[in-house]
C-alpha cells in the first residue's frame, strides 16, 4: 500500500524542476479545464477546494470568474505549492490559501479555519495520479453536505482519435505517474446506483477527456 510520505516524495522528485514550465507545457493536453471552471457556477460565498491544485492556474481563473466565492487549494507536493504561491501572489490572489495535504485524508476545517462545510470540490487532472482515487472520492463526499458538488475532469479513452495517437499519449502519460482509470467512472457510476448522489457526465473533444458532477443526495 502506498503510504501518504512516499506519494509526498514521489510527487517532491517529479515537480521539483519541472513545476518550472508545467504551466506553459500542460495547457497543450489539459484539456477541458476551463470547461469545467465555466461549468462550475458557484453561489455567492460558496467554499470551494481544488484537491491537487499544483501551480493554482484553475484557482486563479476561478477567483477571477466568480470573486465573490471563496476558493482553497490542496496539493501532495510541496514543491508544485511553491509556484503556486508565487502565482497567486503574482496574480493579487494572496487570499486564496494552499497547503500541503492528501486528498484522501484532508481536514478543510482544520486547514483552511472554516467554520462551515465546503460547497463544492474539485479534481482537475488529479484523479488519474491518485493511487487511492477511490478513497479520496469517498473523502470528498463525506466532507459534503447534501447537495453538494464534485467536479471532475480528467483524462478519457480517446475512442475517437487514431490508433497511433491513443497509444502515443497514454505512453507519454506512464512517464509522468499518470494512467488512464476507466474505473473512476464506473465508481461514480456504482455510488450513483447505491443512490449517494447524482451523476452527470460529458465526453469532450472525441473522447480525449470527461467532466463530470456528482451532486451528493
Amino acid at each position: 500500500m502506498t503510504t501518504e510520505s512516499h506519494i509526498k516524495d514521489s510527487m517532491d522528485r517529479m515537480y521539483r524542476m519541472t513545476r518550472h514550465i508545467y504551466d506553459a507545457s500542460r495547457k497543450y493536453y489539459l484539456l477541458g479545464r476551463d470547461h469545467l471552471i465555466s461549468n462550475l457556477k458557484p453561489g455567492d460565498e460558496e467554499h470551494i477546494c481544488e484537491v491537487g491544485c499544483g501551480t493554482a492556474r484553475n484557482l486563479i481563473k476561478l477567483s477571477q470568474r466568480y470573486p465573490t466565492a471563496h476558493f482553497y487549494g490542496l496539493d501532495a507536493s510541496d514543491e508544485m505549492l511553491k509556484t503556486a504561491r508565487k502565482s497567486l501572489s503574482k496574480n493579487g490572489a494572496d487570499d486564496i490559501k494552499v497547503t500541503q495535504a492528501y486528498a484522501q485524508s484532508f481536514n478543510p476545517s482544520t486547514l483552511f479555519n472554516l467554520e462551515n462545510p465546503l460547497d463544492k470540490i474539485i479534481f482537475s487532472y488529479s484523479l488519474s495520479m491518485i493511487p487511492p482515487w477511490r478513497e479520496s472520492i469517498d473523502h470528498a463526499l463525506s466532507l459534503l453536505e447534501d447537495g453538494g458538488e464534485i467536479h471532475i475532469i480528467d483524462f478519457g479513452d480517446l475512442t475517437g482519435l487514431p490508433k497511433a495517437f491513443r497509444k502515443f499519449l497514454f505512453w507519454w502519460l506512464e512517464l509522468f505517474h499518470v494512467h488512464h482509470r476507466p474505473e473512476i467512472l464506473e465508481y461514480l457510476k456504482r455510488l450513483e446506483f447505491e443512490k449517494r448522489g447524482s451523476l452527470q457526465f460529458e465526453p469532450l473533444y472525441k473522447g480525449y477527456t470527461w467532466y463530470a458532477v456528482f451532486t451528493k443526495v
